[in-house]
Protein backbone atom coordinates (compact mmCIF):
# COMPACT_ATOMS: atom_id res chain seq x y z
CA UNK A 1 0.00 0.00 0.00
CA UNK A 2 1.78 2.56 -1.55
CA UNK A 3 -0.99 4.93 -1.62
CA UNK A 4 -2.48 5.07 2.26
CA UNK A 5 -0.15 5.53 5.16
CA UNK A 6 -1.14 6.56 8.33
CA UNK A 7 1.03 9.18 8.27
CA UNK A 8 -0.14 12.52 6.89
CA UNK A 9 3.06 14.02 6.69
CA UNK A 10 4.64 10.55 5.27
CA UNK A 11 6.33 11.14 1.84
CA UNK A 12 5.31 8.71 -1.33
CA UNK A 13 7.32 9.25 -4.50
CA UNK A 14 4.67 7.95 -6.93
CA UNK A 15 2.43 10.89 -6.53
CA UNK A 16 5.20 13.38 -6.37
CA UNK A 17 6.75 11.70 -9.65
CA UNK A 18 3.19 11.07 -11.32
CA UNK A 19 2.36 14.72 -10.68
CA UNK A 20 5.67 15.90 -12.21
CA UNK A 21 5.45 14.06 -15.23
CA UNK A 22 1.95 14.82 -15.65
CA UNK A 23 3.20 18.75 -14.99
CA UNK A 24 5.62 18.17 -17.61
CA UNK A 25 3.33 16.52 -20.18
CA UNK A 26 0.97 19.29 -20.48
CA UNK A 27 3.83 21.92 -20.10
CA UNK A 28 5.46 20.77 -23.35
CA UNK A 29 2.00 20.37 -25.36
CA UNK A 30 1.05 23.89 -23.88
CA UNK A 31 4.42 25.33 -24.90
CA UNK A 32 4.57 23.72 -28.16
CA UNK A 33 0.99 23.95 -29.23
CA UNK A 34 -0.91 26.30 -27.20
CA UNK A 35 1.45 29.21 -26.49
CA UNK A 36 2.45 30.17 -29.28
CA UNK A 37 -1.37 30.51 -31.10
CA UNK A 38 -1.85 32.89 -27.67
CA UNK A 39 1.55 34.57 -28.37
CA UNK A 40 0.64 35.15 -31.97
CA UNK A 41 -2.71 36.60 -31.06
CA UNK A 42 -1.73 38.99 -28.73
CA UNK A 43 1.25 39.88 -30.95
CA UNK A 44 -1.64 40.67 -33.80
CA UNK A 45 -4.08 42.54 -31.03
CA UNK A 46 -0.75 44.60 -30.18
CA UNK A 47 -0.12 45.79 -33.73
CA UNK A 48 -3.94 46.09 -34.44
CA UNK A 49 -3.62 48.18 -31.20
CA UNK A 50 -0.79 50.22 -32.08
CA UNK A 51 -1.87 50.55 -35.84
CA UNK A 52 -4.77 51.92 -34.70
CA UNK A 53 -2.98 54.72 -31.84
CA UNK A 54 -1.10 55.58 -35.28
CA UNK A 55 -4.17 55.96 -37.16
CA UNK A 56 -5.95 57.95 -34.22
CA UNK A 57 -2.91 60.27 -34.12
CA UNK A 58 -2.60 60.84 -37.69
CA UNK A 59 -6.33 61.71 -38.12
CA UNK A 60 -5.74 63.79 -34.47
CA UNK A 61 -2.84 65.74 -36.66
CA UNK A 62 -4.88 66.26 -39.89
CA UNK A 63 -7.87 67.54 -38.03
CA UNK A 64 -5.75 69.79 -36.10
CA UNK A 65 -4.37 70.81 -39.65
CA UNK A 66 -8.07 71.13 -40.73
CA UNK A 67 -8.88 73.27 -37.93
CA UNK A 68 -6.34 75.68 -38.07
CA UNK A 69 -6.74 76.17 -41.60
CA UNK A 70 -10.60 76.57 -41.07
CA UNK A 71 -9.90 79.25 -38.57
CA UNK A 72 -7.55 80.82 -40.37
CA UNK A 73 -9.87 81.26 -43.19
CA UNK A 74 -12.56 82.42 -40.25
CA UNK A 75 -10.07 84.88 -39.04
CA UNK A 76 -9.66 86.45 -42.89
CA UNK A 77 -13.43 85.96 -44.17
CA UNK A 78 -14.00 88.06 -40.64
CA UNK A 79 -11.37 90.68 -41.79
CA UNK A 80 -12.39 91.36 -45.34
CA UNK A 81 -16.35 91.02 -43.98
CA UNK A 82 -14.91 94.24 -41.71
CA UNK A 83 -12.97 95.69 -44.33
CA UNK A 84 -16.03 95.66 -46.81
CA UNK A 85 -17.96 97.34 -43.92
CA UNK A 86 -15.29 100.10 -43.24
CA UNK A 87 -15.19 100.60 -47.58
CA UNK A 88 -18.70 100.64 -47.13
CA UNK A 89 -19.51 103.31 -44.84
CA UNK A 90 -16.53 105.35 -45.78
CA UNK A 91 -18.33 105.26 -49.21
CA UNK A 92 -21.61 106.45 -47.85
CA UNK A 93 -20.05 109.26 -45.72
CA UNK A 94 -18.16 110.44 -49.07
CA UNK A 95 -21.71 110.15 -50.84
CA UNK A 96 -23.46 112.16 -48.44
CA UNK A 97 -20.73 114.23 -48.00
CA UNK A 98 -20.86 114.81 -51.97
CA UNK A 99 -24.93 115.44 -52.13
CA UNK A 100 -24.55 117.60 -49.25
CA UNK A 101 -21.82 119.75 -50.87
CA UNK A 102 -24.62 119.77 -53.91
CA UNK A 103 -27.66 120.54 -52.28
CA UNK A 104 -25.51 123.58 -50.40
CA UNK A 105 -24.23 124.70 -53.74
CA UNK A 106 -27.95 124.56 -55.38
CA UNK A 107 -29.49 126.17 -52.41
CA UNK A 108 -26.91 128.83 -52.54
CA UNK A 109 -27.00 129.61 -56.15
CA UNK A 110 -31.13 129.75 -55.71
CA UNK A 111 -30.90 131.97 -52.94
CA UNK A 112 -28.32 134.50 -54.65
CA UNK A 113 -30.22 134.61 -58.17
CA UNK A 114 -33.67 135.12 -56.08
CA UNK A 115 -31.80 138.33 -54.39
CA UNK A 116 -31.21 139.45 -57.25
CA UNK A 117 -34.12 139.00 -58.88
CA UNK A 118 -35.91 140.59 -56.27
CA UNK A 119 -32.96 143.32 -56.16
CA UNK A 120 -33.95 144.52 -59.84
CA UNK A 121 -37.75 144.31 -58.75
CA UNK A 122 -37.06 146.57 -55.79
CA UNK A 123 -34.77 149.25 -58.07
CA UNK A 124 -37.56 148.73 -61.07
CA UNK A 125 -40.22 149.41 -58.48
CA UNK A 126 -38.24 152.24 -56.97
CA UNK A 127 -37.92 153.45 -60.26
CA UNK A 128 -41.76 153.53 -60.84
CA UNK A 129 -42.26 154.73 -58.13
CA UNK A 130 -39.92 158.11 -58.07
CA UNK A 131 -40.99 158.36 -61.75
CA UNK A 132 -44.91 158.20 -60.47
CA UNK A 133 -44.26 160.61 -57.96
CA UNK A 134 -41.79 163.22 -59.81
CA UNK A 135 -45.07 163.19 -62.53
CA UNK A 136 -47.55 163.77 -59.65
CA UNK A 137 -45.28 166.04 -58.58
CA UNK A 138 -45.26 168.22 -61.60
CA UNK A 139 -49.00 167.87 -61.48
CA UNK A 140 -49.67 169.33 -58.46
CA UNK A 141 -47.25 171.91 -58.74
CA UNK A 142 -48.52 172.79 -61.98
CA UNK A 143 -52.00 172.99 -60.82
CA UNK A 144 -50.96 175.16 -58.02
CA UNK A 145 -49.25 177.17 -60.18
CA UNK A 146 -52.32 177.78 -62.38
CA UNK A 147 -50.58 177.35 -65.42
CA UNK A 148 -49.85 174.46 -67.79
CA UNK A 149 -46.22 173.50 -68.51
CA UNK A 150 -45.36 172.40 -71.85
CA UNK A 151 -44.45 168.87 -72.66
CA UNK A 152 -40.76 169.51 -72.69
CA UNK A 153 -40.36 171.38 -69.29
CA UNK A 154 -42.36 168.36 -67.75
CA UNK A 155 -40.07 165.86 -69.17
CA UNK A 156 -37.35 168.13 -67.76
CA UNK A 157 -38.63 168.93 -64.46
CA UNK A 158 -39.20 165.14 -64.20
CA UNK A 159 -35.46 164.07 -64.86
CA UNK A 160 -34.42 167.22 -62.39
CA UNK A 161 -36.53 165.55 -59.65
CA UNK A 162 -35.56 162.04 -60.55
CA UNK A 163 -31.73 163.38 -60.28
CA UNK A 164 -32.40 164.74 -56.90
CA UNK A 165 -33.68 162.15 -55.37
CA UNK A 166 -31.45 159.61 -56.55
CA UNK A 167 -28.98 161.88 -55.10
CA UNK A 168 -30.58 161.97 -51.53
CA UNK A 169 -30.95 158.29 -51.60
CA UNK A 170 -27.57 157.62 -52.86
Amino acid sequence: MLLASADPMAFNWLPFVTTIVVFGIVFFVLAFSVWPKIDKGLDERSQKILHEIESAEAARVTAAAKQKEFEQKLAEGLEQSARMIREAKAEAVRLGDEIRARSEADLSERARRAAEEIDGARRLAVSELEAHAAALAVAIAGRILQRELKPADNQRIVEESLAGMSAKRG
